[in-house]
């Protein structure tokens, strides 16, 4: 399938304001992330902001960008706009939405989120981990796949929460914030208006589901760090060494 991997990237970030361009291991977070995507080999990369020093940040390291509107509520909002620039013909079959704070994911795991579009059913496609820190079970800040096993290696989403879930003795699934759309899903995601469990958790992949969208996870080894704290960038700082690549 023709794929598209666009990287939603802004500077409104409270916790930690212009992240995109902070610097890890001498390159700006914005340039690990494309970076990474580049190495996945899927297809072509481009960097979708409304910030003109992040797309100038991101084409002095050598990558495509694209200015989009301000006024977008959501990262998937803003890769459709980009979407209708980069592509109005309509080449790419399959959108890959990488979340820009996201330096230390792996190209291995780029390409494993294209895996349960297999499934001719599945409209929209992500990623999960194994929970085996008990900490991340009853942190907010952990999103939670619950889902239905496929196989091994793969859930049917039947629900995404910030909750410690499900109930009982059995694995908990990390979700990892990357999705692989099928275009027409993408078209129909983005047209939905916010529901009301999108609104209770602010989660808005529960927008999909409970417009009775189908999302599989592709279970992964290990979540990428996602930058969105002072300490998380010395930790990312720490993880990529000076060179770039996970020490």
């Amino acid at each position: 399938m023709p794929t598209l991997l666009l990287i939603p990237a802004r500077m409104a970030s409270t916790r930690l304001p212009e992240k995109p361009l902070a610097d890890i291991a001498g390159l700006p977070m914005i340039a690990h992330v494309a970076a990474r995507a580049t190495e996945s080999g899927l297809g072509r990369v481009v960097v979708a902001t409304d910030t003109p020093e992040i797309a100038d940040t991101a084409r002095t390291h050598g990558f495509e960008a694209v200015m989009t509107g301000a006024e977008h509520a959501s990262g998937s909002d803003r890769i459709y706009e980009a979407l209708q620039t980069v592509d109005p013909d309509g080449a790419y079959d399959t959108v890959i939405n990488l979340q820009g704070d996201l330096p230390t994911i792996a190209a291995d795991d780029i390409r494993a989120v294209l895996a349960p579009l297999d499934e001719p059913a599945t409209d929209i496609a992500t990623l999960c981990v194994a929970i085996t820190d008990p900490a991340e079970e009853s942190s907010a800040s952990v999103v939670k796949v619950v889902g239905s096993p496929l196989a091994d290696d793969r859930l049917r989403a039947l629900y995404f929460t910030r909750a410690a879930a499900p109930w009982g003795d059995g694995p908990r699934y990390h979700h990892v914030g990357i999705y692989a759309y099928r275009r027409p899903a993408l078209a129909r995601f983005v047209g939905l208006a916010p529901s009301t469990l999108e609104r209770r958790e602010s989660l808005e992949q529960l927008r999909a589901l409970e417009a009775g969208m189908r999302i599989d996870a592709q279970i992964v080894r290990a979540a990428p760090l996602g930058v969105d704290t002072p300490l998380d960038l010395v930790r990312a700082r720490e993880i990529l060494g000076g060179n770039g690549r996970e020490a």
